[in-house]
């Protein structure tokens, strides 16, 4: 069933603009390192800009996952139990400021539905009209974790669905995944005209069970205690400061770095300081 109206398309030429862009150069990659190699020099030729080489990289990125690496793990999983009033599941809707919420019975292994936030909309001005959750849900899709992120995008966009319930091998859920959580692995965090208000106090926002985004100036104190590091409070006041300090020169968007274990990609930045990090922890992705 379709939740949201299909996305808008154009269409496509014999040859795509990137594949316009390889040819500019002497010889074709053979590789992903050589195509990697390839958009660091069309950037530093100014055949494109950060944004598009950060781009590209992603989608470059997205063809080697799995939805294990990507998926809100089910500890996070924000739920509705079928047996709840408005009354009772609206204040947690609010709160939480989320679109879609998985209806569960039980527990969160039993997923009953998606339940649309929009669909209360039809019974908010009309008394006449009786809500039921059962009736008002939307059908759940359920996808393995082993699944590739980018053949799940491409489900996304024919099936027009925007979020599927992840389960592992045994059936069991393990958590949920957004075509939202896809897109930022793509042109980076997408935020709304509320996301200031909501979180203006979250500097560290979890993307998956090993995956982070940290605000340059979220305090080092306050970094080292989330993640139970070390790094020293009296060189760098906050853990952009840190970063900058181990790269030695002012990063591009893009660019990594990685002090002891932990690796560190700059997703937003000025000409002047460090905006947005995305923070891996190595030894939980690799715990699997």
């Amino acid at each position: 069933m379709s939740e949201d109206n299909p996305p808008s398309t154009t269409g496509s030429s014999n040859k795509s603009w990137l594949a316009n862009m390889l040819h500019t150069f002497k010889g074709e990659p053979k590789n992903k390192e050589e195509l990697s190699d390839l958009i660091s020099d069309a950037q530093q030729r100014d055949l494109i800009d950060p944004q598009t080489k950060e781009m590209i990289e992603g989608v470059m990125g997205v063809s080697d996952m799995k939805v294990r690496d990507i998926m809100i793990p089910r500890a996070q999983m924000v739920t509705i139990d079928i047996e709840q009033s408005v009354d009772e599941f609206l204040p947690l809707m609010l709160e939480s400021a989320h679109s879609r919420f998985p209806v569960i019975s039980e527990d969160k292994d039993h997923i009953e539905g998606i339940l649309l936030a929009k669909d209360l909309l039809a019974y908010a001005f009309n008394d006449d009209k009786t809500f039921s959750l059962r009736n008002t849900m939307r059908e759940a899709i359920i996808v393995p974790e082993s699944k590739r992120v980018d053949v799940l995008l491409k489900e996304f966009r024919m099936q027009r669905y925007h979020m599927a319930i992840v389960v592992d091998e045994y059936g069991g859920v393990s958590g949920l995944v957004t075509i939202e959580d896809i897109l930022e692995l793509i042109v980076g965090e997408i935020e709304d005209e509320f996301d200031d208000d909501v979180n203006e106090n979250d500097h560290i926002r979890p993307l998956n069970k090993s995956t982070y985004s940290v605000k340059a100036l979220t305090p080092v104190d306050d970094f080292n205690a989330f993640f139970e590091t070390n790094f020293n409070e009296e060189e760098s006041d906050t853990i952009g400061g840190v970063v900058l300090r181990a790269f030695g020169h002012m990063p591009d968007t893009g660019e990594k770095v990685q002090i002891d274990n932990i690796h560190f990609e700059v997703t937003n930045s000025d000409k002047r300081r460090l905006l947005q990090l995305k923070v891996f922890l190595p030894d939980l992705e690799n715990s699997d």
